[in-house]
């Protein structure tokens, strides 16, 4: 077991790092960076000098412009690409744009590969991912998927109500989750692909939530007879919720890497004024109650890395780690949480305010605990695999 990184990876570790700090750091302050999200005309910029330094999109295949890191390299990668909220936006590895690349890469034909996989790798263009639904329809339950797609000649016609949808303002194409009805009889859910904006396809709102880094923010979208051709089914008819295994158990581990990287970012900034401010007659980090949490940030980001480096691992050797994701989703999402929080308690009132980035990464780390599967489902999956698996 050698935990060595190769000496490829390191230098692009560095590189990475020295860039963020350097390049992209500086921009956290631009008036480009809205409550939804950072605009499209400040991620561009980003890009363009991401694609300077020779780091955007490191795990898409080389043929389509990227480095062609495996999962194991995103790890080292996207962590320190997260140390900075706009790192991910700037090497174009942030959601949800990096899933739907890994998906098309996947699944999607050569034909739809030039077509929407090209453009969007080399960043001119961004894309959604259109599955989730306002209650009754599909949340955590993909059962539950309402949203309909019938059959009508070489089309198909679809309806239905998507929402908490990031990146939809402003994408220029779609991936569209749908229950498909072929001559009356429901074959199962289709991811379908189609341009953006398109008759029937209407932004009714954006949904100002708590999370502010994803370019396009979160938008409530109403679907209304939108026409779909045949050739556009990512995959086939009514695979959908396979493909969304292919998308998510990646993905999952991939918001991982960069939250770790936001955690470590906020846990640097408050052992920095733990060391620099005195209280009591002494550096604030000399005291047990701070020194302490600081000790478990350490430990939280510790544990975090190495369970993310294993997950990542295995799907490197072909593993599908459905299990692990859920298991590195759960312990990660609360550990960088627990990090996040405890640098705010040690910042006291300057971590309130938006003096330094621990509020903001405070804010959107919060919503990582929900997206992508809260942690009761995942810790419910977990569970019931041991319910079936029995004795040893």
């Amino acid at each position: 077991m050698d935990f060595s990184l190769p000496p490829e990876l390191v230098e692009l570790q560095a590189r990475t790092r020295a860039f963020v700090r350097e390049v992209v750091i500086p921009f956290e302050r631009d008036p480009r960076r809205t409550d939804h999200g950072p605009t499209d005309a400040m991620r561009r910029q980003l890009n363009g000098l991401a694609a300077e330094h020779g780091l955007l999109a490191p795990h898409v295949e080389e043929k389509w412009g990227g480095l062609g890191l495996g999962h194991f390299g995103r790890a080292i990668v996207f962590e320190e690409a997260g140390y900075s909220m706009l790192g991910p936006i700037a090497l174009h590895c942030a959601a949800p744009d990096e899933g739907n690349m890994h998906l098309m890469a996947s699944v999607a034909t050569p034909e739809q590969q030039a077509r929407w996989l090209a453009p969007l790798a080399a960043g001119t263009t961004r894309s959604c991912f259109c599955m989730t639904e306002p209650a009754p329809g599909a949340g955590s339950d993909p059962g539950l998927l309402a949203t309909t797609a019938v059959r009508d000649g070489d089309d198909f016609v679809i309806d239905g109500e998507k929402w908490l949808i990031t990146g939809a303002d402003g994408a220029a194409f779609a991936i569209v989750m749908a229950r498909t009805i072929v001559d009356g009889q429901d074959v199962g859910a289709t991811m379908f692909l189609t341009d953006l904006p398109a008759p029937g396809f209407e932004i009714e709102r954006l949904i100002h939530s708590m999370d502010s880094s994803f370019c396009g923010g979160h938008a409530q979208v109403r679907l209304t007879k939108l026409r779909v051709p045949a050739a556009n089914v990512l995959g086939e008819v009514g695979a959908g919720f396979r493909y969304a295994q292919v998308r998510l158990v990646p993905a999952r581990l991939t918001h991982c890497m960069r939250w770790l990287g936001a955690a470590r970012r906020a846990h640097d900034i408050a052992t920095e004024y733990a060391r620099a401010r005195q209280a009591f007659g002494q550096p604030l980090i000399r005291h047990e109650g701070v020194g302490f949490m600081l000790a478990d940030n350490e430990i939280d980001l510790h544990t975090a890395r190495l369970s993310i480096w294993h997950t990542a691992w295995l799907l490197d050797q072909g593993a599908r780690a459905s299990r692990e994701s859920s298991m590195v989703k759960v312990h990660c999402s609360e550990a960088i949480f627990r990090v996040v929080d405890r640098s705010m308690q040690v910042l006291g009132g300057l971590g309130l305010t938006e003096d330094t980035e621990v509020q903001r990464i405070f804010r959107d780390v919060r919503a990582f605990r929900i997206y992508d599967g809260p942690s009761e489902v995942h810790r419910w999956s977990i569970a019931r695999r041991l319910g079936d698996r029995g004795p040893a």
